[in-house]
């Protein structure tokens, strides 16, 4: 198919007909693939926009409706981060191909890096035409919480001189926010965490405090666990860190486990998390608490702009 057959909008903004249409989309991907193809973030900004973000709505020729979309984010002045995903009956046309060359012209003189969830052959195809290489590997992994041959919880020992209760919405925020950017401050994505972003999960339908616990030492903020319940029986390590000022302690086995208790306590049969694929600490720690790997989000990233 060539360029001349498709059709691609960008867009700064999407009226509430084509938020809907990007929804189907990503729903029918998901269904088909058994992986999102977008994620959290991405849905963020589609339903409450956000800075420097570019929306990329596409269509082959003699189709009414969208078939494709990716998402832009400016990152900085050199880089930009993107996601794409085709509608699966309309797959194999060549639209895939198209919506990425859009998104490098898009985002140049920036080297751009685009994820591909779920690291799945058609995905892995279309870099290696392109001339993308893999940069990160985002592990997904799984413990299972209940079942006839699942090892009971540890019990949680707290370190001395360290107490833990739950978020106070309204009053912990610029404490979090500090707190994170160290404990992610090499981490593209965690670590750039605003005050804005924080408060638009605050407002979405899973948010719960309860669920989101705080490690203090001190009088000190030192870390935190924040989950995430998904449904019925799963729930997630959605966001764990640890002040690097303070590493040592042990904090971050003990403040999985107080989630994990948690999670069980509220009737879940299993956790999830993400973790980079190189960190091997933290996946030690993980693999000794029962996770395991089940697969794997790719980001791949174009050459980078010289000068």
């Amino acid at each position: 198919m060539s360029k001349s057959e498709a059709e691609i909008l960008v867009l700064r903004t999407l009226d509430t007909a084509q938020r809907s249409d990007v929804r189907r989309i990503v729903d029918s991907a998901a269904a088909r693939d058994g992986v999102a193809p977008v994620n959290e973030q991405t849905l963020l900004n589609l339903a409450y926009g956000g800075k420097d973000v570019r929306h990329l709505l596409a269509r082959t020729a003699g189709n009414s409706g969208w078939t494709g979309y990716a998402q832009l984010l400016g990152s900085d002045d050199r880089s930009a981060t993107a996601e794409a995903v085709v509608h699966p009956e309309h797959r194999g046309r060549g639209l895939g191909t198209t919506l990425l060359e859009r998104l490098l012209t898009e985002s140049a003189p920036r080297f751009l890096r685009i994820w591909a969830h779920g690291d799945l052959p058609d995905a892995r195809s279309l870099a290696g035409r392109l001339g993308l290489r893999r940069e990160r590997d985002l592990w997904k992994m799984r413990c299972p919480l209940a079942g006839p041959n699942v090892d009971p919880l540890p019990e949680v020992s707290l370190p001395a001189g360290v107490t833990v209760r739950t978020f106070r919405p309204g009053a912990d925020e610029d404490a979090w926010l500090a707190v994170n950017a160290r404990a992610f401050a090499k981490h593209p994505e965690q670590g750039s965490i605003t005050r804005a972003d924080l408060e638009q999960r605050e407002r979405e339908p899973w948010f719960d405090p309860a669920g989101f616990f705080l490690a203090e030492h001190g009088g000190e903020l030192v870390g935190f666990h924040w989950t995430k319940v998904h449904g019925p029986e799963t729930g997630e390590v959605y966001v764990l860190g640890v002040d690097p000022g303070t590493q040592g302690l042990g904090l971050g086995r003990v403040l999985t486990l107080v989630g994990l208790h948690h999670l069980r306590d509220l009737g879940m049969n299993e956790v999830l998390l993400y973790v980079e694929g190189d960190n091997e600490p933290a996946i030690k720690v993980y693999r000794r608490l029962g996770f395991t790997h089940i697969r794997s989000d790719v980001m791949y990233e174009s050459g980078a702009p010289t000068g």
